[in-house]
């Protein structure tokens, strides 16, 4: 089954690129943070979810131009979208004893996901506003609980605190696996 003529290539074209642009600038933020989803997880999620959303009003367009009578209904492929969606979040999500890690991550792949939904349908101005809003709320809340720690206390702990001491660590393995690289390579190259 061919495209129909209800969209043109550009078309198609420019909604794939406006829910790679909408990812990759949520992802940004997230690599920029040294979060394990980053801005290749999140940019791919937000195009696939316009391209299954195209395909999804490719098919209804189609099964209509041809008459057929049978039910068809694109939002059961964006319900099955949110689905999938929110199992790729969830799996970035931990839990060790009371605390809860990487929900914000999670929320911002389900944006990343909501958005190249809005693309792939066309609502470019719906994705810019919730893009520019979640930026917003990414980048500014963050600013502002590393300003004022006791806004968001971890139980009895400053978040300004734990959050440091998470940069800390991931720094230091980062650090340390770079060195192990190191020592590998020059372990393998010949001595003579």
């Amino acid at each position: 089954m061919g495209l129909t003529s209800v969209l043109t290539a550009e078309e198609i074209g420019l909604r794939l690129l406006a829910a790679a642009l909408c990812g990759a600038l949520l992802g940004l933020d997230r690599e920029m943070r040294g979060k394990a989803a980053g801005l290749r997880t999140h940019t791919l999620i937000s195009i696939s979810c316009a391209l299954t959303t195209l395909v999804a009003l490719e098919l209804y367009a189609g099964l209509q131009a041809t008459g057929d009578e049978r039910p068809s209904d694109p939002v059961r492929v964006i319900q099955g979208v949110a689905q999938a969606v929110g199992f790729i979040s969830a799996g970035v999500m931990f839990r060790s004893g009371d605390s809860v890690r990487g929900a914000t991550t999670a929320a911002v792949i389900w944006v990343a996901g909501a958005l190249g939904i809005a693309c792939g349908a066309g609502y470019y101005m719906l994705a810019g506003m919730t893009l520019g809003l979640c930026l917003i709320v990414t980048i500014l809340f963050t600013i502002l609980l590393d300003r004022f720690p006791q806004l968001g206390k971890e139980d009895g702990d400053d978040a300004g605190k734990a959050r440091k001491r998470r940069r800390t660590s991931r720094h230091s393995s980062r650090h340390a696996s770079q060195q192990g690289r190191i020592r590998r390579i020059a372990r393998s190259s010949p001595r003579g």
